[in-house]
């Protein structure tokens, strides 16, 4: 039984399951009436029909056909999360394709756990990305990498050894994204040395107005309440 202390273990999306629906519903509740639609690493536009709009500049040489569409990335990724479902790990007796092989994996997680469903749609997680960022990025886990060359042309997002540098326009949103997933899901603990780094840019970027409108409508849709969003709009006055 997971044990809560106050303000260290928060609520967690009970409602959507399907990580389709709630690309759906960021989609036309969420995001539908934003004259300013951005994706969270290059804050490059994007229109109602996902098509995006890139930065003067903007470049990526590999997963070209994938930049030109949103995707929606789960910030924390899935596999950080789902390895640490038995399901992902090992397989369940449901995991079988139609030769009768076994399977594992995100998709035995998927089609076997509830809990996990519950984790991967969680809207408070899932960000629009360009595509083929959101392909380059993987599930890397997040540095700073110092003095080194974009990957993306105009667009600050700097990729080398398996680790990413984010924009600093998204560090905030990506650092309460990590603190809420971790404080949420006894399933996904950060390492001292993510949280250091996740502690240290949610202090140093700070939360803004729209952050805060996205999490009260996220909190419609889903029913859950993301506190660490919360706190932090309620101390800017938000």
């Amino acid at each position: 039984m997971l044990l809560c202390l106050p303000l260290f273990c928060y609520a967690k999306n009970t409602q959507i399951q399907s990580f389709s629906s709630s690309k759906h519903k960021l989609e036309k509740q969420v995001y539908a009436d934003q004259k300013e639609r951005l994706t969270i690493y290059c804050q490059a536009h994007f229109d109602a029909k996902k098509n995006i709009i890139p930065e003067p500049g903007f470049e990526s040489k590999k997963f070209a056909k994938r930049a030109k569409r949103v995707e929606w990335e789960h910030v924390v990724p899935a596999e950080n999360f789902g390895r640490n479902f038995k399901e992902w790990r090992n397989g369940a007796k449901s995991c079988v394709n139609s030769k009768g092989k076994h399977y594992k994996g995100r998709r035995c997680a998927n089609k076997a756990s509830e809990d996990y469903r519950y984790m991967q749609a969680d809207m408070y997680n899932l960000y629009p990305s360009i595509g083929s960022v959101n392909a380059s990025r993987s599930n890397y886990n997040f540095t700073m990498l110092g003095n080194i060359k974009s990957d993306f042309g105009s667009c600050p997002m700097k990729i080398e050894n398996h680790k990413v540098e984010p924009p600093a326009a998204s560090r905030g949103m990506i650092a309460r994204s990590y603190l809420y997933m971790d404080s949420t899901y006894s399933s996904y603990k950060m390492s001292s040395q993510q949280r250091q780094l996740m502690n240290a840019w949610n202090n140093s970027y700070p939360i803004t107005q729209w952050e805060c409108e996205r999490a009260k409508r996220i909190q419609k849709v889903q029913g859950n309440v993301n506190e660490v969003v919360q706190k932090a709009c309620q101390i800017a006055g938000f």
